[in-house]
């Protein structure tokens, strides 16, 4: 089995389609249904079922899966420790959620680049689910995700302690007026795709509220929700110190056990902890980096 193949492979089996791995990974849709089809040839079996939403694994696929996604992140870490000579350089795969790489992660960078010009930082966003899936295929060197994540081959870190909040437009003053001025199935929740920690969070809370058949509209962009739920098209959940300075909409606090959720940096424990993640991760661990 060729490498590339088995990299490809598990790109869409993460992605669940062919444009989307194509974009991961660089390069045009042709070349990665012929590197599927290849391997599909070559196992004698096919290893996704394809449908108009995407490309979900079959159970081929599944067994193949964790043995294609070690056999890529092991490649990597050779290659990596092989360079690593105990000065932080050389390439660094970080993967984050959208709202933490908006608001939490540029000091964090900052401060990073500023102690170590020679290593050359890529990140990425992703939901929850597809972080946890890229770190344990090697796809990324670590990523920050929402919590709690318990997983035996993951070391994790808290990063940031974040209060999540119900984000509304402008002119619903308090949780009492959206709940008596929107229908009785609630307002339209406005989400990002499946896989997004706070997207669980949200079902959580539709259901407290009495609203568990509301509508789902799912968006893309940190952008997107924000001007959406300003237009008064629904509501979302979402971070505080994302939107705390944000006069285009609403925040309404939520109950303790509904609102308080942990930030992790998550790594692989048999991962070679090369120089570049460990600088990383010094600067993630001094004290002014966690914020309430």
């Amino acid at each position: 089995m060729e490498l590339t193949d088995l990299m490809t492979f598990s790109a869409v089996a993460r992605t669940g389609g062919i444009t989307r791995a194509a974009e991961e990974l660089n390069t045009v849709q042709s070349n990665v249904t012929q590197r599927v089809k290849a391997l599909e040839a070559e196992i004698g079996t096919t290893l996704f079922e394809r449908h108009s939403r995407g490309m979900t694994l079959t159970g081929a696929g599944r067994r193949l899966l964790p043995y294609a996604q070690r056999m890529a992140a092991l490649s990597r870490e050779a290659m990596l420790a092989a360079r690593d000579d105990g000065e932080p350089k050389g390439p660094l795969a970080i993967g984050s959620m959208e709202t933490t790489a908006a608001v939490r992660l540029p000091p964090l960078l900052a401060g990073f680049h500023r102690r170590f010009p020679k290593v050359a930082l890529s990140l990425r966003t992703a939901t929850t689910a597809d972080l946890v899936a890229g770190v344990l295929d090697g796809t990324f060197d670590g990523a920050f995700v929402a919590g709690p994540i318990e997983h035996a081959e993951l070391a994790s870190t808290i990063a940031f302690r974040e209060e999540l909040v119900l984000v509304s437009a402008r002119r619903w003053k308090t949780l009492a007026d959206l709940r008596a001025g929107t229908s009785q199935s609630g307002p339209t929740a406005l989400v990002f795709r499946t896989g997004c920690t706070y997207r669980q969070r949200l079902e959580q809370v539709l259901t407290e509220f009495g609203w568990p058949s509301a509508t789902r509209f799912e968006l893309g962009t940190l952008d997107g929700m924000i001007g959406c739920v300003a237009a008064d098209m629904g509501v979302t959940l979402l971070p505080r110190a994302v939107v705390a300075r944000n006069e285009t909409v609403n925040m309404h606090k939520l109950a303790p056990a509904l609102s308080r959720v942990d930030t992790l940096f998550i790594r692989r424990r048999t991962a070679h902890q090369y120089s570049a993640l460990e600088g990383f991760v010094s600067c993630l661990n001094a004290d002014e980096m966690i914020a309430a």
